[in-house]
């Protein structure tokens, strides 16, 4: 008996045993993304409107304000607009819904296959695996309403997978991919660049950032001629929330979640808590505090310790820095829509793990929230509870990661110059 519970044990934490496991799990959700096209209809939310949009968009239009559907106006990026090109002449004029939902299937378990890779490197125990592929709201996103979010998703965990491998230039080129898809990839931007001002330098971390800039360009160049129409639509940060589509907030009044002072606090939340994880945890591994690392980040001479500090900026710490300010986000966020946990739901996990949790609280946790993202519509106790779940998380991953780099901040170098080489 003992042997045997040796055996289970190790099978559930070695990490080595992921090597068999994760392909097990992928041709299990690729029979269970089959099962769901077949056998569950497709739900008409945005994907007419997509191909409408696109419509307009091939018969020459370029003005934002004139790209219209159904459901309203184009208010994507052109990395939007340049996939759904491709769907709109793949899926006849997207009348072809079951390709379409095939197309969604393979870009879905592209990203599954990527996520796991991402866990792999990052030394995650097999019993967190399971749960990447559990989620109903997960496979609804992606196979039965053809979100953009799909996609946008695949081009962020490219990026983290590059960014795990050290190639920098890819993973930034495919960050912004998926930012021109959507911009709710800039939630992780203010970590990535602290990563990369640790792993890379001040002066290639703006090497990348002009990266990321150039191909956003890249992306708007179709629509140069109509441009205060093209940014003021695609990435408008002014929008309008309605309280009837609210995920996380159904629990406060209506009058509170439309007031200017709660969208203010939850600014100044998000904010302060970027700001505290920084100083708390992601800036340790340059040995440095805020002062000291802001110094890092001009590109000037390469500090002394640069290959030192390069070094400390694991797979797992990239991983890690990345979800949490995606993660803090989304907790701060005024509205979540459904389609949001296509980014949360492969994010949960990991931070999970990484806050330390016993395997039951971890699987708890995770139940809670894939139930509260399965209420439709949301009522106070699931918009708590998706609130909860996340700040939990938060609260986990910032006490479990306490001891990662300990004493990072003795010594602090407060001058890189004198340091410099």
């Amino acid at each position: 008996m003992s042997i045997l519970f040796r055996r289970a044990n190790d099978v559930l934490y070695n990490p080595k045993h992921t090597q068999w496991i994760a392909p097990l799990l992928l041709l299990a959700d690729a029979a269970l993304c089959g099962v769901i096209i077949d056998r569950i209809p497709y739900t008409e939310i945005d994907w007419s409107t997509y191909m409408q949009q696109i419509g307009l968009y091939l018969k020459g239009e370029r003005d934002y304000k004139l790209i219209s559907g159904d459901t309203g106006p184009l208010v994507y990026p052109g990395g939007h607009v340049f996939i759904y090109k491709y769907l709109y002449a793949w899926t006849d004029e997207g009348r072809n819904i079951e390709l379409a939902q095939y197309i969604f299937a393979l870009v879905y378990l592209v990203t599954l296959g990527l996520v796991v890779q991402c866990y792999r490197k990052a030394n995650v125990p097999p019993y967190v695996f399971p749960l990447l592929i559990l989620s109903k709201r997960l496979h609804s996103i992606f196979v039965l309403r053809l979100f953009n979010d799909g996609f946008a998703v695949l081009f962020f965990w490219l990026a983290v997978f590059c960014y795990q491998r050290d190639q920098w230039h890819l993973g930034s080129a495919l960050y912004s991919t998926g930012l021109n898809v959507k911009m709710s990839l800039l939630l992780p931007l203010p970590a990535m660049g602290m990563v990369m001002v640790m792993k890379l330098g001040g002066r290639e971390a703006l090497t990348q950032a002009m990266i990321i800039v150039q191909v956003s360009i890249l992306y708007g160049y179709p629509f140069r001629k109509r441009a205060p129409s093209y940014f003021s639509r695609a990435f408008e940060l002014s929008r309008a929330f309605l309280y009837k589509w609210t995920v996380n907030w159904r629990f406060v009044p209506e009058s509170t979640f439309l007031s200017r002072p709660f969208a203010l606090g939850l600014l100044a939340l998000h904010i302060g808590l970027l700001v505290w994880y920084a100083r708390t945890r992601w800036i340790k591994p340059s040995k440095r505090n805020i002062k000291g690392f802001l110094k890092l980040a001009v590109p000037a001479q390469e500090p002394r310790d640069q290959d030192t500090m390069a070094r400390k900026i694991t797979p797992d710490f990239i991983m890690t820095t990345m979800l949490t300010a995606m993660t803090i986000g989304f907790l701060c966020a005024r509205s979540l829509h459904y389609q949001f946990y296509a980014y949360i739901a492969w994010t949960t996990p990991f931070l999970l793990w990484k806050a330390g949790f016993h395997p039951i609280m971890v699987y708890a946790l995770w139940g809670a929230q894939e139930w509260a993202w399965n209420v439709y519509p949301s009522t106070p106790a699931s918009s708590a509870t998706v609130v909860g779940v996340l700040a939990t998380t938060l609260a986990g991953v910032w006490w479990g990661t306490r001891n990662e780099y300990e004493g990072a901040t003795k010594g602090v170098i407060e001058d890189t110059h004198e340091h410099a080489e």
